[in-house]
């Protein structure tokens, strides 16, 4: 397979690589980490028995997302994209292999997202009111404009690099953030036809 160019993937195996939740996690956990990781590390990060971690790394490794590297205390592993940067998914919308890939992608992407909620639910801890809330998830659905939609891409932008800039420091709460903006299917109004009057005998 090439090797991930810049920090976009838009061809269809790699996509694919990331329709798994392990090596979803596998790649915010290093790129989260701005270092190399170990096996170890990794597997103590996502909870995962270090074992089942290999072939998931091989196959990132083949594919040009994850970068091994080899020294006298062990292998070790970092994500391939530019230092500041976070692998994205190119999508080509429409009837293409692309978009197939990516639903599922994005389908993996919200497994992941349901099991870290449910696991946060059953923390009795969770605080899930006021400033300070940790636990989340809603839909909204609205019309926009075009400066609308320019704004709520603006803030999810921000968002991310929120949550970007904390990156490699281990300090206050881990968290995930997921969400879906997609535009909504509607049917055309039927055009109602004008009834006619009503003559009244005279």
């Amino acid at each position: 397979m090439a090797r991930c160019n810049g920090h976009v993937v838009a061809d269809v195996e790699r996509i694919d690589l990331l329709a798994s939740p392990a090596r979803m996690e596998i790649i915010d956990a290093l790129e989260a980490a701005r270092a190399a990781m170990s096996v170890a590390a990794l597997a103590t990060q996502l909870g995962r028995p270090a074992d089942g971690l290999y072939y998931h790394l091989r196959q990132l490794v083949a594919a040009g997302l994850v970068v091994e590297q080899r020294a006298a205390a062990g292998r070790s592993y970092r994500a391939a994209t530019p230092h500041g940067k976070r692998l994205r998914i190119g999508y080509q919308p429409g009837a293409t292999a692309n978009a197939d890939a990516v639903a599922r992608a994005v389908a993996s992407l919200l497994r992941v997202a349901q099991r870290d909620f449910s696991a946060a639910l059953a923390d009795p801890d969770c605080v899930v009111e006021g400033p300070r809330r940790e636990l989340w998830a809603g839909r909204v659905t609205g019309w926009v404009n075009r400066a609308e939609l320019a704004e709520i891409n603006a803030l999810l932008a921000r968002l991310g690099a929120l949550l970007h800039r904390s990156q490699g420091k281990r300090s206050g709460r881990l968290v995930a953030l997921s969400w879906v903006l997609a535009p909504l299917q509607v049917a055309p109004e039927t055009a109602a036809k004008p009834r006619r009057a009503r003559r009244t005998p005279r």
